[in-house]
């Protein structure tokens, strides 16, 4: 065995534990061991544990990111102090000076690949389950946790027509149409998922001051590369990896979709309408930053309306006799 396969080794082990214990539970209740269904289950089952399990890396993820959010007016003055240095001193200062700026905000800029870092590892062993299924069923062998009975029931299983592990590129059994068609949809869905969570990020949780820094830029661009990337890979994955990606987008997309309402970004259109939805309730505005009940007495006082300056009005003088 290989230095990689020795690392996948426990978590395709872990990956095929949890999906052996959904599918022995959903069985005792009296689905059939070798439907495609029953496996799907499992594979979403899968899902939910792996995604439940990295909640409080989320949560420290959504902390970080308001920490970014929050430095970027200090990360602008700093990119103007050294602007046009491009000195070796200047540069390393510069760092220096970004990393200080990150360690007292509690956060840095790759925060937010965190949970996905973490998730890619199970992704690439449930990817080689799957992808091995039929060389294990002709070998009379198991794959991980799951035994060589298992492997041949999730061979055998199958959803509208489509194999758990055939891929659109690579066939894989079953009915062609159904493979390329269950295929498409899934990489449709799973990109679009990934592009719609994206887009209400940056179009009601980020500040005016957050969206003009580079790295938002940067981000701009990803928001488009990403999907793309997946899409072209997806071609590869087998339909129960693509299952296994598309739910776990949807989680992500409503797990954004719930912290953009109820715990928004400082400064982002999304603060302003909690405040407004508050308002309209008849309760006081919470500082997003803190989750605390702004006070009355603490609220900044309005703005003094303009007058407008009006002109001397010149008199009439009497001319000299």
């Amino acid at each position: 065995m290989d230095i990689l396969g020795a690392i996948m080794e426990p978590f395709r082990w872990l990956v095929s534990f949890v999906m052996v214990a959904f599918h022995e539970g959903l069985t005792f209740i009296g689905l059939p061991a070798a439907s495609g269904w029953t496996w799907t289950f499992s594979i979403i089952g899968l899902v939910i544990v792996i995604r439940a399990a990295l909640i409080p890396v989320f949560v420290k993820q959504i902390k970080a990111q308001r920490g970014m959010q929050l430095l970027q007016p200090d990360l602008q003055k700093l990119q103007a102090k050294y602007k046009g240095k491009t000195d070796q001193l200047s540069r390393q200062a510069m760092a220096q000076e970004q990393m200080a700026l990150y360690k007292k905000h509690g956060t840095n800029p790759f925060s937010a690949c965190l949970p996905m870092l973490i998730q890619m590892p199970f992704f690439f062993a449930l990817f080689q389950v799957l992808s091995g299924i039929s060389n294990a069923n002709k070998s009379a062998t198991g794959i991980g946790a799951m035994t060589h009975d298992q492997v041949v029931q999730f061979e055998q299983g199958s959803i509208f027509g489509a194999p758990l592990s055939a891929s659109l590129l690579h066939g894989g059994g079953g009915n062609a149409v159904s493979v390329a068609v269950l295929s498409i949809l899934m990489i449709v869905a799973m990109t679009a998922s990934q592009f719609i969570t994206q887009k209400q990020i940056m179009a009601k949780n980020m500040s005016e001051a957050a969206m003009a820094s580079p790295f938002m830029r940067q981000q701009k661009i990803l928001l488009y590369i990403l999907p793309l990337v997946f899409g072209i890979g997806g071609i590869n994955f087998p339909i129960g990896v693509l299952i296994y990606w598309t739910i776990s987008n949807l989680w992500t997309m409503g797990q954004q979709f719930y912290v953009i309402r109820r715990m928004p970004a400082p400064g982002s259109p999304a603060a302003k309408a909690l405040n407004e939805r508050r308002a309209a309730k008849g309760l006081a505005p919470i500082d997003v930053t803190t989750g605390k009940v702004v006070k009355p007495e603490d609220m900044p006082p309005p703005p003094e309306p303009k007058v407008q300056r009006q002109q001397p009005v010149r008199k009439n003088r009497k001319k000299k006799p």
